[in-house]
């Protein structure tokens, strides 16, 4: 490798490294690696800027936006009050019901806003019937940041590959004749909640309060007394809510028919926002309603400066050549057995990303895949598999994953307790696997071994 390479690599590594100790905060970290390069003559601020794929950073922003409303109209904790009449008053099943909702509403929403919209409206129910907080917000966190995959609009990931290859809204459901993303994962998902349910929550007995079955070393679960909660979890505005969400599905059709309109994706979901945005403010004008400003305040700038550094920082990796160089390298491994190849590169995966944070791995792979294209190697079974264990890896702790940070916020913020890494390994660790064995068998069989 060149000098100017071996720069950009070492800049690359030391930002991982402070993103992932958090002796930097992420975005701060991210935009002094991009300076790091551009001072040392890895590529030039105009380069960087390019990098950037702002098609993605409108998508993010715009679907932002929308959940932000979408959480002041009342509907999560309506589908809340439902979830604890279907529940019937068993913890058990309460836990896997929510945590069904969070996954499908992390198709559409990012996973942390789906997690601050439910958890809120959990702890309460969960305080009502008396079972332990902890597995049911790390549960909602991991349904949240498990099923932002399956479709173009809910996660990073996802949103990435479809800048890198070209994959739109239909191809995560369908794609060259077979089952992708939306379907495998949902199988996926249900049949892990299953298996959770059956691991800790289907046991549902009387007995003392779950501090004292802590104590005496019960599982939380197993402590739970049924009882019903009578919420009357009403939508305060239905007209305000009907248009919210009205707006909203007319956005994901939009992006789903993006190559009839034959426009980018942002700009579909921009549109579709800033409509929004002139109805509520020039139709509620001087009603309780949240404004502009108010949604604005509560966005995530620093998840959005760390993505706008995050391509940058891989885009000067690409200049240099350096994934070129990891594309050439793994090149006779997937032209000799492809099946072999996918399998390591999906179990090799799933550990690193519980460690590192898993957008970055997955953005640098999806170009060095991209780039085995060009040495005759099919790339789409490698993109799923990375994309898929790249994103279900990410479970395994906090580091991997800020979902999971936040949702261990608020456990420790309501326990007023320190939740040891022991508690939390306990239900990330068979989550993972599960999850992770269980869409392996899928992944191989529908989309590697029909290539291998």
């Amino acid at each position: 490798m060149t000098v100017t390479a071996v720069v950009a690599l070492v800049i690359f590594l030391v930002t991982i490294v402070l993103v992932i100790t958090n002796r930097i905060e992420a975005s701060a970290a991210a935009l002094i690696g991009v300076a790091a390069m551009i001072w040392t003559g890895v590529m030039s601020e105009q380069e960087a800027f390019l990098y950037v794929d702002w098609n993605v950073m409108a998508i993010l922003l715009s679907i932002w936006i929308i959940a932000g409303y979408f959480g002041k109209t009342g509907v999560p904790e309506w589908l809340a009050a439902r979830a604890l009449a279907l529940s019937r008053g068993h913890s058990g099943m309460l836990v896997m019901i929510l945590s069904m909702l969070a996954g499908v509403l992390s198709m559409f929403i990012d996973n942390v806003v789906v997690i601050l919209m439910l958890a809120p409206v959990a702890i309460p129910l969960v305080r009502h019937l008396g079972i332990s907080l902890v597995p049911v917000i790390l549960m909602i966190g991991f349904s949240a940041n498990f099923m932002g995959t399956a479709l173009l609009l809910g996660d990073l990931p996802p949103q990435m590959l479809h800048s890198v290859s070209g994959a739109e809204f239909f191809d995560f459901v369908w794609q060259f004749g077979r089952p992708s993303s939306f379907p495998l994962l949902m199988i996926t998902f249900v049949m892990t909640l299953a298996l959770m349910y059956a691991y800790g929550f289907r046991v549902r007995r009387s007995a003392p309060s779950p501090v004292g079955a802590a104590a005496a070393g019960v599982a939380p679960f197993e402590a739970a007394t049924p009882a019903a909660l009578p919420v009357d979890a009403r939508i305060p505005d239905r007209k305000f809510a009907a248009l919210v969400v009205g707006m909203f599905v007319l956005t994901i059709v939009g992006m789903a028919f993006r190559e009839v309109l034959d426009v980018r994706l942002g700009f579909i979901a921009m549109t579709g926002t800033l409509v929004l945005i002139v109805l509520i403010e020039v139709l509620w004008r001087g009603h309780d309603k949240p404004h502009f400003e108010s949604i604005l305040g509560e966005l995530d700038w620093r998840a959005i400066l760390f993505y706008i550094g995050l391509f940058a920082l891989v885009g000067g990796l690409e200049k240099v050549g350096i994934l070129e160089h990891i594309a050439h390298a793994l090149t006779p491994l997937f032209q000799t057995n492809l099946a072999l190849g996918a399998t390591l590169l999906y179990w090799v995966t799933i550990p690193i990303v519980g460690i590192v944070e898993h957008d970055a791995y997955i953005l640098t792979f999806l170009y060095t895949i991209r780039d085995l294209k060009d040495q005759g190697v099919e790339p789409w079974p490698l993109w799923w598999m990375l994309l898929w264990s790249g994103t279900l890896g990410s479970n395994l702790t906090v580091a991997g994953a800020p979902a999971l940070f936040v949702a261990l916020n608020i456990c420790e913020r309501e326990e007023a307790r320190k939740i040891p890494l022991t508690e939390f390994l306990r239900w990330s660790v068979p989550f993972t696997i599960v999850a992770s064995a269980l869409c392996y068998v899928l992944g191989m069989l529908v989309w590697v071994l029909p290539y291998a």
